[in-house]
């Protein structure tokens, strides 16, 4: 899949020296790209772990820009069967960049065929079946690949350890986000107050896909309205539109929490049970609800389930234990 010029890689940063933040990292992968450069084709690759919106697809991009190479995406849920895979590779030139987002997906046979390209790129494929079959290894051109994942227990050791460049990608700090929203800001054309760009920053939970989601809903608001400034005002109509609240919580994580508080008195839940009762899946529970709310402290995991802190009841404006006696259906 070829690179699209859509308003969502126009907010990507094209290169290092744009990037906002993770400035180890960022460290590590000068030093990576500038030795490929040096050596003339790359030897080792890369694998980015973190949680979702944090940018590993925009640092797969930036790498395929430094390496003036193509970048190619796909995913671990897309490659079905060996083929797939084979078809890819023999379809990408020297210095390419192949971005495998949620790699730990990669059925089992095509995780397999990807050792030998890991290793030295090469690509064994087997003709034929039964006794007459035999393996042909085709060498491959010196691409680099990158896989993406939010969970890496999930990758087999084998796989992992093929990876020469392990790197976690974590949530931003609040100053990074609010250079973050100045600069989508900037390239969205729309002028915004001091005041608006850290509130932005605070409710888009440290996460710049968050944030650039805000501010394209902010873009539509300030170009129906016809505005000359995104101001504090407008978010506000903005945020009660959205129901996200003064630090990022929308309508599904405070339903989360009340379901805790009010149907269950805030005694420890499985996730299962809360699933049911919120009428989601469980891996969007854990993927897209909790993170958030942990790295918050408002969420504790105990061996029996869940609770809600303290910290979350006083947010609520829920500070007695006489506030959790009568269950409240949400």
């Amino acid at each position: 899949m070829k690179k699209k010029q859509t308003d969502d890689i126009n907010l990507r940063p094209q290169s290092l020296k744009e990037y906002i933040g993770h400035k180890n990292i960022i460290k590590t992968l000068r030093l990576f790209i500038d030795a490929v450069k040096k050596r003339g084709y790359p030897s080792e690759h890369l694998l980015l772990y973190g949680p979702p919106g944090v940018g590993k697809t925009t640092l797969a991009y930036i790498i395929a820009n430094e390496l003036t190479g193509e970048l190619k995406i796909t995913s671990g849920a897309a490659i079905t069967r060996s083929g797939d895979l084979a078809a890819i590779l023999t379809n990408m030139k020297d210095n390419d960049v192949l971005f495998i987002d949620e790699v730990h997906r990669l059925p089992k046979p095509v995780e397999e065929m990807l050792y030998p390209v890991l290793e030295d790129f090469s690509l064994d494929l087997i003709l034929g079946k039964g006794p007459s079959a035999r393996t042909v290894r085709l060498t491959i051109p010196r691409i680099t690949i990158v896989g993406a994942t939010t969970k890496l227990a999930l990758l087999s050791a084998p796989l992992r350890d093929r990876f020469g460049l392990i790197l976690r990608i974590d949530f931003y700090s609040a100053e990074d986000m609010i250079q973050i929203v100045k600069r989508s800001s900037y390239l969205l054309k729309m002028p915004t107050t001091p005041a608006a760009t850290k509130e932005i920053a605070k409710r888009s939970r440290r996460t710049p896909r968050v944030a650039n989601r805000i501010l394209k809903r902010a873009k539509d608001m300030f170009e129906v309205d016809k505005e000359e400034t995104l101001d504090e005002q407008l978010l506000k109509r903005l945020f009660d539109l959205l129901e996200i609240d003064e630090i990022g919580l929308t309508t599904v994580d405070r339903k989360y929490l009340h379901i805790l508080i009010h149907k269950f008195q805030n005694v420890p839940v499985g996730v299962e049970t809360i699933a049911l009762s919120m009428s989601e899946d469980k891996r969007t529970i854990e993927e897209f609800i909790e993170p958030y709310l942990m790295q918050l402290g408002f969420l504790k995991k105990t061996p029996r389930g869940r609770m809600v802190t303290q910290k979350a009841l006083s947010h609520l404006k829920i500070s007695s234990q006489s506030n959790l006696e009568q269950p409240k259906l949400v």
